[in-house]
């Protein structure tokens, strides 16, 4: 019994001795403590947290080579090797704050993104295709957003004080070119891709990144949809037409196809038009999209689209209305984008693509017929780096390809042929860098050599953003953009240097519980505009200059009232320009200095129906009067919209959807077309610029075949 009681009291001597105290001081990287750090030996229940002041302290019966492992929420977690002999361990440990991107700041200057978790939500796909008035036009939708003017005899993007061609549209990184569908004068284009196709939307109005190029004042960029997960087929039934798609699913792959048919010819019979239709507007449009997963993390993708489009009009002479002149569009399009994005580790990935564009115009014009021919490729590669959780690097290469033809018959009848080709190679890199969760950068450069000019630029871009408050940001954006001349301008000189801007942006953000705010200041500075030597179209110079700034307010809430989505837009701004035939600096005949929308959707479950309601103001517009002795002195009525839609589901798969523009008929005027001679009595005559009709009204019935009888078009409206 002596004897047991000896090893009994050896063993707890032996532990007594073995004991090893671990004590220390857990901070953050600007010291200061952090309490409540859970501190422990790995693989062990021995451990303690950290008190008010940071400091911890605890035994253990452990020997020999261990591992000290401390960890907090919001930091790296912290490990160190130790070796447990009974000798006291004192430690003082800096955690070093992990960046977790969905509640990180994030550059927001000059940016409305959805898709994106980390980037937050302004307008999805639905949004854009349930937007009153937009008739799921992408450009219609983002029109209600501030930095948009309403310019509604053209239909495209007119961002801060940009013209149309000044906003370029990108399809999985891909330039497209010709992404408007041709309209008749004065009448509004749509844009060629439904909203549906797309996950993703980023909708910058100025300091966008250094991967997108030759786009002057906005970058549209759109992200296809991965692989479809469900086999269906939509049929619809228009009021102007008619489609079909098909889409089929296996394990790791999908195609989908669609054919649409668009004849607005029974339509305009039965509703009185401003324009004197000889054949009014029918186009047949097909496309098809195939996804193939690759790997754990890898995709193709292929996209396809064709459309052919025409129709025939005349032309009132101003002085003389009964003397008429023969107008004729005949369009063919075609678009195929070929993109891959391949994860090559956890760290690298890969993504590219290539892209073709086709367009064909066949014009008349009374006798004088003119056909243009459009070609272009793009072929991209782009590495992405996350070197650490504080340090993203993105980096590539691009080569743009386009060439250019028209001809026309002469008085003569001589064939006269204009063609050029205009190759773009470009080189890009961007760094985006967490200094804290709170404090990031962007920096980025891009290069491009214009074969056409031979000439070398480099463009710098930055934006910063800090976050002192949990959900409101500050951010600042900084660059340079430049796009080649229109082609009617290198038509008549082809030695046109390339327009350029400077963006200057400052935007402060709030996004929480499901509401939205954001201002934003900004400021353009625009040089190299093309110039008419002495008002003559034939002489050209890049002479011109301008500038356009300004303020918006953007409020979106889905949270207050229970079914309604609501978002409110306005936008301030101060622009003028000296470019084309103005004889001095003026006001451009697109831009409005105030722009308000309002845009809400209600669904009322009570009879199964969403409502949608939009109301749109812009402030009266510059135009020139010849018959006045000021330049651009005349201004146009205020532009007033109020639209309205409603899609009813009888049945989950069966949806009935009206829509209608302008529903209290306002007479809105976008500006005045003049006679190029004086009547007898010395004055140049006019006629106003209006819509083709007060109204469009659209109806349509969507009916859904699949398994999931609950799969219905609702976000393809």
């Amino acid at each position: 019994m002596r004897k047991a009681i000896h090893i009994l009291l050896l063993f707890i001597t032996s532990a007594t001795f073995a004991q090893t105290s671990i004590s220390g001081v857990v901070t953050d990287e600007k010291g200061a403590a952090i309490p409540g750090a859970n501190v422990s030996i790995e693989g062990t229940y021995d451990g303690t947290s950290t008190s008010v002041e940071g400091a911890f302290q605890f035994e253990t019966l452990e020997t020999g080579a261990q591992t000290i492992t401390i960890t907090f929420v919001g930091f790296k977690a912290f490990s160190q090797a130790v070796n447990l002999s009974g000798q006291p361990i004192q430690l003082k440990v800096s955690l070093k704050e992990e960046i977790n991107q969905l509640d990180a700041v994030v550059i927001s200057a000059g940016s409305f993104t959805a898709g994106e978790e980390k980037r937050r939500t302004i307008l999805k796909a639905i949004d854009i295709a349930t937007t009153a008035g937009a008739t799921a036009d992408i450009a219609g939708a983002l029109n209600t957003l501030p930095g948009t003017q309403k310019v509604g005899e053209s239909g495209r993007l007119f961002v801060r004080g940009g013209d149309g061609s000044e906003a370029k549209t990108f399809i999985d990184g891909m330039l497209v070119a010709n992404a408007y569908s041709p309209s008749a004068p004065n009448t509004p284009s749509r844009g060629r891709f439904l909203p549906f196709m797309f996950k993703g939307t980023s909708f910058s109005t100025g300091g966008y990144s250094a991967e997108y190029g030759q786009a002057l004042s906005s970058a549209l960029v759109l992200d296809s949809k991965d692989k479809a997960e469900l086999n269906q087929t939509d049929l619809g039934l228009l009021s102007v037409g008619s489609d079909v798609a098909h889409t089929q699913v296996w394990d790791r792959s999908s195609v989908s196809g669609k054919i649409q048919y668009t004849n607005i010819r029974p339509y305009f019979g039965m509703i009185n038009q401003e324009i004197d239709w000889i054949t009014p507007p029918a186009s047949i449009e097909g496309s098809t999209a195939f996804r193939q997963e690759v790997g754990e993390h890898g995709i193709v993708k292929f996209f396809g689209n064709f459309n052919h489009s025409d129709f025939k009009l005349n032309n009132s002479d101003i002085l003389n209305p009964n003397q008429k002149q023969l107008f004729g569009y005949a369009n063919n399009y075609g678009y195929g984008n070929a993109s891959f994005l391949q994860a090559l580790n956890d760290s690298w990935s890969v993504k590219g693509g290539l892209s073709y564009n086709y367009n064909e115009n066949n014009i008349l014009f009374g006798n004088s017929p003119v056909d243009e021919v459009e070609k272009g490729t793009h072929s991209k590669l782009v590495f992405e780096n996350t070197l650490s959780d504080r340090v993203e690097l993105k980096f590539g290469v691009e080569h743009f390809q386009s060439s250019y033809e028209a001809s026309r018959l002469d008085s003569l009848l001589k064939q006269q042929t204009i063609a050029f080709n205009t190759p773009i190679t470009t080189g890009f890199a961007e760094a985006e860098i967490y200094a804290s969760k709170y404090f990031v950068t962007r920096a980025g450069v891009r290069t491009e050599y214009n074969g056409l000019m031979e000439k070398l630029s480099v463009d710098p871009r930055v934006s910063i953003a800090y976050k002192p408050f949990t959900h409101g940001q500050f951010s600042l954006a900084y660059g340079q953009f430049r796009q080649v001349a229109q082609n009617e301008f290198l038509r008549v000189n082809q030695n046109l240097e390339e327009e350029k801007a400077e963006h200057f942006i400052l935007n402060y953000q709030v996004i929480n519980n499901q509401r939205t705010f954001r201002a934003e200041l900004y400021h353009k500075r625009y040089s190299n505009l093309v110039k008419f030597m002495n008002g003559n179209p034939e002489q050209l110079t890049n002479a011109g200059n301008g500038y356009a700034q300004g303020f918006e307010l953007f409020w979106r809430d889905n949270k207050t009232v229970r079914n309604l989505d609501y978002w409110v837009s306005y936008s301030y701004l101060d622009t003028e320009r000296d470019y084309l035939d103005f004889p001095n600096a003026s006001v451009p005949g697109f831009a409005s200095t105030h722009n308000f929308s309002v845009v809400g959707k209600k669904f009322i479950s009570e009879i199964k129906s969403q409502l949608g309601v939009t109301y749109s103001y812009s402030s009266p517009r510059a135009y020139n009067n010849p018959n006045s002795e000021v330049f651009n002195n005349g201004r146009t009525p205020a532009y007033q919209d109020l639209s309205m839609n409603l899609s009813y589901l009888p049945k989950p798969f069966l949806i009935i959807h009206l829509s209608v523009t302008n529903v209290l008929g306002r007479d809105n005027v976008f500006g005045y077309d003049y006679s190029e001679t004086p009547d007898t009595n010395g004055n140049y005559l006019s006629r106003a610029i209006r819509q083709p009709a007060k109204r469009f009204l659209f109806l349509g019935i969507f009916f859904t075949i699949s398994k999931n009888k609950s799969v219905n078009q609702l976000p393809n409206l």
